[in-house]
C-alpha cells in the first residue's frame, strides 16, 4: 500500500480529468431474418458507435490527438502521455450521423466533452447521474438525461446498470475512492433486435452476474485492458480472465473486448489477449478489434 501522499496524487490526476472538461478475428454472429442487425464501429479506447434499431450512439467519446494530455499520475506507466494512439478516423466523421451520445463516466479518457466542437451542444446525452449531468451542463450540452432503470428513447430501453470502477481495497480509501468514482454499464433493448450489455469501467461484480442473468444478452462489450494503479493489486476495469469469465457465464453471447492499447495505464494489449482467447479456445466468440474496425451482429 503506498502512503497518502501517492494517493493524493492519483485522486487529483484523476479528479484533474473531469475538471479540465468546465484477435484473432472471430466468426461475425448473425442475426436471424426476424431480427434486425446491430452494428459497431470500435474508434478508440472505449469510444465506441453503435447502430442499433435505428438510431447510431456515440459511447464514451474521447475524441483528442495523440499525446494531449500527461499519463494518469499514480497509475502503471505514467509517463506516457494520453491518448497513445491517434484517432482511425477524423473527427468529423466518428461525430458524424451521431444521435445520442453515452457517457457512462467523466473520466478523462471517457469524455473530453469542452474540447468537442464539432458535437452539437444539442445532441441528447446519457449520463449516470445528476453530478455527471451538472458537469456536462456547464460545457454547455443542453440535452443532458440522467439514464435510470427504464429510459425509453426512440422506441428502445436503455438500462443503467451497475458495477465499481476497482477493488474493495481501493475504494476503502476515501481519496482514492473519490477519484475512481461511480461509473455505469448500459442494456441496450428493443422489439427484434439483439440485447447489448456494455459492461463499461468496472471490475467482475455481482452486478455483472446479475445484468447477465437479468438480461440474457446477445453482445457483451467489457472494458477489457486491465488498467493499473501503483500500489494495489488487481485492476480498476476488467482483464484477460474476465473475458473468459464471460464467456462461460454467457454460452449464447459474443464478446467484445475493447479499451486496449490506447492509455497509459492498460496493462493488457490486444496481442497478449489475443494468445490467451486463442489458448482457451474462445475464438468462435470473442471478437478483439481494432481501432476503426466495423462489425454486425
Amino acid at each position: 500500500m503506498q502512503t497518502s501522499t501517492p494517493l493524493c496524487a492519483i485522486a487529483l490526476s484523476l479528479a484533474l480529468g473531469m475538471a479540465a472538461l468546465p484477435a484473432q478475428a472471430a466468426p461475425q454472429a448473425t442475426s436471424t431474418p426476424d431480427t434486425a442487425s446491430v452494428q459497431m464501429q470500435h474508434i478508440r479506447n472505449a469510444t465506441t458507435k453503435i447502430d442499433y434499431a435505428g438510431k447510431t450512439f456515440l459511447v464514451d467519446p474521447f475524441l483528442a490527438k495523440k499525446d494531449t494530455y500527461p499519463g494518469f499520475e499514480g497509475t502503471f506507466r505514467s509517463h506516457l502521455r494520453n491518448p497513445t494512439v491517434e484517432l482511425p478516423i477524423p473527427v468529423e466523421d466518428v461525430v458524424k450521423g451521431v444521435d445520442a451520445v453515452i457517457v457512462t463516466h467523466t473520466h478523462l479518457d471517457h469524455w473530453d466533452g469542452d474540447k468537442h466542437q464539432q458535437l452539437p451542444r444539442g445532441t441528447p446525452l446519457f449520463v449516470q447521474n445528476d453530478a455527471d449531468a451538472k458537469i456536462i451542463r456547464a460545457q454547455g450540452f443542453t440535452d443532458v438525461r440522467v439514464m435510470g432503470e427504464n429510459t425509453e428513447f426512440e422506441g428502445m430501453r436503455l438500462t443503467k446498470t451497475g458495477g465499481q470502477h476497482g477493488t474493495d481495497e481501493m475504494y476503502a480509501n476515501r481519496q482514492l475512492a473519490e477519484g475512481l468514482g461511480a461509473a455505469m454499464g448500459v442494456v441496450f433493448q428493443a422489439p427484434n433486435s439483439p440485447t447489448v450489455y456494455l459492461a463499461g469501467d468496472t471490475i467482475w461484480r455481482n452486478e455483472v452476474d446479475q445484468s447477465l442473468a437479468r438480461f440474457k444478452p446477445d453482445v457483451i462489450l467489457l472494458n477489457a485492458g486491465e488498467a493499473r494503479m501503483l500500489g494495489f493489486a488487481g485492476s480498476i476495469i476488467m482483464s484477460k480472465d474476465d473475458v473468459l469469465r464471460a464467456y462461460k457465464a454467457a454460452p449464447n453471447a459474443t464478446i467484445l473486448a475493447v479499451h486496449m492499447d490506447a492509455i497509459n495505464h492498460m496493462a493488457l494489449s490486444r496481442k497478449d489477449l489475443r494468445e490467451y482467447v486463442e489458448q482457451n479456445g474462445m475464438q468462435d466468440r470473442v471478437r478483439i478489434p481494432a481501432d476503426g474496425e466495423v462489425l454486425k451482429f
